[in-house]
């Protein structure tokens, strides 16, 4: 373990291999599975989730299109690959289980309310997504009300930890307080003693932002000027403006993809990355938002990403289920959702919702580890109590749902304006600090 300077938290350095975040086309599917395209028209108001009917009806609500579309065909990809598994080792309750697939969109349309009423529909006992905090928080209450999972593998937002969820919401992606306290430590560490911040206003940009900030003030740098801006924005002028009136070493950049254009004000007005130190986090450290971009642009820029190394043969999975995939980032995450899902539903001897989620905490942590799903559903069937171990940690949840122990990793751009496809380093810790 190693103390991170200058604030001293305990976090663990991981020799990186990498989780490279360029987006692509569609996700991958199996014959196992149906799509959105099959799935039953909306309804006006979603029905109540059964008690369960013997199989495991799991739903993805994963963006395909919107501000965070980079991150679904991997997202998805993650859940095919385990749902495949699953279904060649028996599947769950002694039946394949039946998949959806459903477009979260973004906050800028209504696409998730409605692909969550085609989910309901079909009966589905758990949905994993969405990835963008906001969009999951504008659903919430309509899936927990209807006694269904909703399991996120890329929320962020601190607000999740206490949002009343009726005891079913769960991620596998760290609260922000975590990325938020590696990356103001990193800004400090790096000797910016002030800093400018540049957040997308909204639950995951706002949330992340004041991570950020008292981390920086807590190591003993400056937070000079921090503006939250409308992402929706058409223009950023007057925002960039505010930051270089204080002309701080140090900038962090929160938001999506509407980055670019603040990336492009940033170096109009005179604050380049190679004489202003820039800082990303996930939802902006892409391999595809900036390549159209002057060479150089993002040249020794820095990002975070939560979530582990992907090993090179989880890696091999994905791209068997879906060859075009270049991006892997949060599919460990999403390949771990789908089987604490399965192996909860098997504990519990049920597919009901509400009787998953109240053996989830149980089957991830405190037991004989396992690193598979035949692995561990054959120690549940011998009477063992299980401790799943993930592709993307040890993922053991604590009372509020949230991964107790979760890791990030610290990435750097080059001069073609990609970030490198194996980490600086990784850092673990746990998320009560």
């Amino acid at each position: 373990m190693i103390r991170i300077a200058p604030v001293g938290r305990a976090l663990a350095v991981v020799a990186a291999t990498s989780l490279a975040l360029t987006a692509c086309g569609g996700g991958g599917g199996n014959t196992a599975t149906q799509t959105s395209e099959s799935a039953a028209a909306p309804s006006s108001s979603a029905p109540a989730a059964a008690k369960g009917d013997g199989t495991l009806t799991i739903g993805t609500l994963l963006p395909q299109t919107g501000s965070l579309a980079f991150l679904g065909p991997p997202e998805i990809a993650g859940v095919d690959a385990a749902v495949k598994e699953i279904n060649e080792a028996g599947g769950v309750l002694g039946k394949p289980i039946t998949k959806y697939d459903t477009d979260s969109g973004d906050t800028t349309t209504n696409i998730a309310s409605q692909s969550v009423d085609k989910l309901l529909a079909q009966k589905a006992d758990a949905i994993i997504g969405a990835a963008s905090s906001s969009v999951s928080e504008s659903v919430i209450d309509k899936i927990t009300g209807a006694g269904v999972i909703q399991f996120s593998p890329a929320n962020t937002s601190d607000k999740f930890t206490t949002i009343n969820d009726k005891g079913l919401y769960f991620r596998t992606s760290p609260p922000d307080k975590l990325q938020g306290r590696v990356l103001g430590d990193l800004v400090v560490a790096d000797g910016n003693d002030t800093v400018g911040i540049l957040a997308m206003q909204d639950s995951y940009g706002t949330g992340l932002a004041d991570q950020v900030q008292k981390t920086v003030t807590d190591g003993g740098g400056e937070v000079v000027e921090r503006v939250d801006y409308d992402p929706k924005a058409a223009d950023f002028s007057a925002d960039v403006a505010k930051i270089k009136a204080k002309n701080p070493k140090g900038i962090v950049l929160i938001g999506f993809e509407e980055t670019a254009k603040v990336v492009a004000e940033l170096v109009k007005q005179g604050l380049p990355a190679d004489k202003h130190k820039w800082y990303m986090v996930d939802g902006n450290t892409s391999n595809t938002n900036y390549v159209k971009m002057p060479k150089g642009t993002l040249d020794g820029v820095k990002g975070t990403i939560p979530g582990a190394a992907a090993p090179e043969e989880f890696e091999k999975k994905l791209l068997a289920i879906n060859p075009k995939l270049q991006d892997f980032s949060y599919a460990p995450e999403s390949y771990d959702a789908t089987n604490l899902i399965a192996l909860a539903a098997e504990a519990a001897k049920s597919d009901a919702g509400t009787d998953i989620a109240a053996k989830l905490a149980e089957v991830s942590k405190g037991g004989e580890k396992c690193k598979s799903f035949k692995e561990c559903v054959d120690l549940l069937k011998a009477g063992k109590d299980i401790d799943y171990e993930g592709v993307s940690g040890p993922v053991e949840f604590n009372e509020a749902g949230d991964p107790s122990v979760a890791t990030i990793g610290i990435y750097q751009y080059g001069a073609n304006n990609k970030y490198a496809t194996k980490a600086l380093e990784y850092r673990t810790g746990n998320i009560a600090g």
